[in-house]
């Protein structure tokens, strides 16, 4: 067993070890793995800690950022995903975004609602993206990840997941959405791997073909533009659509698209960035006439988390930043209050499930499982919070957090699963 694990099993046995020892422990601990440790553990019917050390330390959460855009859309989303804002006007319909990230979106449970609204309307499709008033990319996002499918650009009518794909099969290539084959150039290179590039600033798109002759599927973010979008929907729709400059009145009607829990699941079991920077921009949409991040963290901290131990320095919906900082004990109190506003039965089904659904599905196996919640990875950093289940049917929130290590990050985590596994065994 690890150094780190033997550590915290000794935490377990608080009153049979001197708090000094145990500190020094950690620290030579943290030295061997040039690292910043950080958990706790709390029983929210006894309202007792079990477990903590440096809970009031700040981390670089990564994803574990995404709790706290679940716990804003679950506060003002609502049962049912907003689609898109629209009026008619003049025998016209003009329609507003609301980063609805759900159209024609693969990866999440699909209906053709918002689809077959505007595919059936007889009067002429006018699209606005006026309210619309952020950067693609987030505050702190690292610039070189803009072509790497988890990493796309944020927008406020986003269509399959604001991604293309690109598969080469026997020397064919093919692009999805096909709007795209023709920005496709293909090189040939003198290597076995292959490699594609998109400009920063457009869709040109160069695939470096080397040797490698077996099938190829890669999938990129495309560069949003509203000229893009409404290209996208001429495709898509089959229909004329016109790009205007046009502000989004109070009157607009909202057309709702699928139900919200279909994307929490995504966002909390695979991580998706995406849906998770989307769904920020629709909390800020709903409580304001404007699709920008930073109008719902502000609202969503004076409102709903006035009250965390630590203030949250919160930059994004998905973690990518690494100018987020928060202390486990602040996520910790953040799970209790998202107990409060979903059942247990619910809330469970969205997160990741360990052994059996998500980013845990290969860890903290058991029957039942005991673990649910929410990891986060970015390099030299991985966390993970949220229910644990004891042996004796006992749930406990956690949070757990590690920073800046330079060892693998398996080793981290077959630590974190050893010290989880007693603290279920024991209580």
């Amino acid at each position: 067993m690890g150094r780190i694990s033997v550590y915290f099993l000794s935490l377990l046995l608080l009153s049979c070890a001197p708090h000094l020892k145990l500190q020094k422990e950690l620290a030579e601990t943290e030295t061997e793995f040039q690292e910043h440790i950080g958990l706790l553990v709390y029983d929210p019917e006894a309202r007792k800690t079990i477990i903590e050390y440096n809970s009031n330390k700040y981390f670089t959460p990564a994803s574990n950022t995404k709790i706290f855009t679940l716990l804003s859309s679950l506060h003002l989303i609502g049962d049912s995903i907003p689609a898109f804002r629209y009026v008619e006007r003049n025998d016209s319909l003009i329609f507003w975004g609301t980063g609805d990230p759900s159209f024609l979106y693969a990866k999440v449970f699909q209906n053709d609602r918002a689809y077959q609204f505007l595919k059936d309307q007889s009067s002429p499709l006018y699209f606005s993206s006026s309210n619309f008033y952020q950067e693609h990319f987030g505050p702190g996002w690292a610039w070189d990840d803009y072509n790497d499918s988890y990493s796309p650009e944020r927008s406020s009518f986003p269509m399959y997941g604001n991604n293309l794909m690109i598969t080469d099969s026997a020397g064919s290539i093919k692009v999805d959405p096909p709007l795209f084959q023709d920005s496709v150039k293909v090189i040939e290179v003198e290597e076995k791997r292959r490699r594609i590039h998109r400009g920063i600033n457009n869709n040109l798109i160069n695939y470096y073909k080397g040797y490698d002759t077996s099938s190829f599927t890669r999938e990129i973010p495309f560069h949003v533009t509203p000229s893009v979008v409404t290209i996208m929907l001429k495709d898509t729709l089959q229909r004329n659509v016109t790009w205007v400059d046009e502000p989004m009145p109070t009157s607009a009607q909202i057309l709702y698209s699928i139900p919200s829990d279909s994307l929490y699941k995504v966002m909390m079991q695979e991580s998706d960035n995406f849906i998770a920077e989307q769904l920020l921009q629709m909390c800020a949409g709903i409580i304001s006439d404007s699709l920008k991040t930073d109008i719902a963290i502000e609202y969503v901290k004076n409102q709903f988390l006035f009250d965390l131990p630590d203030e949250p320095q919160w930059v994004d919906g998905s973690g990518l930043s690494r100018y987020n900082l928060f202390t486990p004990r602040s996520i910790v109190k953040l799970w209790e209050k998202i107990m409060v506003l979903v059942p247990k039965e619910r809330l469970f089904q969205i997160l990741a499930i360990g052994g059996e659904a998500g980013t845990i599905k290969d860890y903290y196996k058991a029957t039942p499982p005991y673990i649910y919640g929410k990891t986060g990875t970015l390099s030299n950093n991985h966390c993970l919070s949220g229910y644990l289940i004891t042996k004796k049917g006992k749930l406990l929130i956690f949070s757990f957090m590690n920073n800046n290590y330079t060892v693998p990050t398996g080793d981290i985590k077959k630590n974190m699963e050893s010290v989880l596994h007693e603290i279920h065994e024991r209580y």
